[in-house]
């Protein structure tokens, strides 16, 4: 593969801890965001995410401070997601020092926003983010689902993430309900069918739980990797990963 595969972990955010659930439910504290943060980059990280899980449902902003803490703290690309519903809060999580923000509930709720954070801050500042989960009766076999992966929206997956793509968004970040906080494998099916579908990056995410989940996401289309639980519990170590990963022929950064 000619394009290098990025190791991202993933901040899942709940009153203002690091948080872990499975299937989007059952949460657990994984530690001080600042801290995790440093502790990532240390270990070779190449972006970091950070999702505020419950801005959205609670219907309120992003904790700014808390971007502000992991911003001054992090030493690569940094995205914040969770809770922007609004050109004015995503220039704000910018400000705050987030490289990109990551919208999900508001691109499905009002399309029109991306094209307009696009135009405002540039594509590479804008990652849109779906939630989906199996449902045989959309033309894919998968249903996008918001706030939170909380509200089916009758919506094909594969569609919606057509229908991002031609507004110029580079990456596209599908999280399988299914999968999340599992750790029995990314659904690579919705991975691939995206990846098939559109130009932008798309990222694997939810389901990790071995090396060769991360392999068979590369094999599936996926160019960047994002998992949380395997790493803040240590499972799995980053550098551990990409030295499995180029060892089976990946390239990594």
């Amino acid at each position: 593969m000619s394009q290098p595969v990025r190791i991202t972990p993933c901040l899942d955010m709940q009153n203002g801890r690091v948080v872990k659930g499975v299937h989007f439910v059952d949460i657990r504290d994984a530690g001080d965001p600042v801290a995790c943060a440093r502790a990532y980059c240390a270990a070779g990280a190449d972006e970091l995410a950070m999702l505020d899980i419950t801005a959205t449902v609670e219907g309120r902003a992003t904790l700014l401070e808390v971007v502000r803490r992991v911003a001054d703290a992090v030493t690569v690309p940094f995205t914040v997601g969770g809770g922007i519903s609004d050109v004015k809060t995503a220039e704000a999580v910018l400000a705050a020092g987030a490289d990109k923000v990551s919208i999900s509930s508001a691109a499905f709720r009002k399309p029109e926003l991306v094209p307009e954070l696009i135009r405002t801050f540039g594509a590479e500042k804008v990652t849109v983010a779906i939630d989906v989960d199996r449902n045989a009766a959309v033309p894919s076999g998968y249903e996008v689902y918001i706030d939170g992966g909380r509200t089916a929206t009758g919506a094909d997956a594969v569609e919606w993430a057509k229908r991002v793509d031609g507004f110029g968004v580079p990456v596209i970040l599908p999280t399988s309900k299914a999968g999340d906080g599992a750790r029995t494998g990314y659904d690579l099916p919705v991975i691939h069918a995206i990846k098939q579908a559109v130009s932008a990056e798309v990222v694997a995410s939810g389901g990790a739980g071995t090396l060769e989940h991360f392999y068979d996401a590369v094999q599936a289309g996926a160019t960047i990797l994002l998992a949380a639980s395997i790493f803040h519990f240590g499972v799995i170590g980053i550098g551990e990963l990409k030295g499995y990963l180029s060892g089976r022929g990946v390239t990594v950064l």
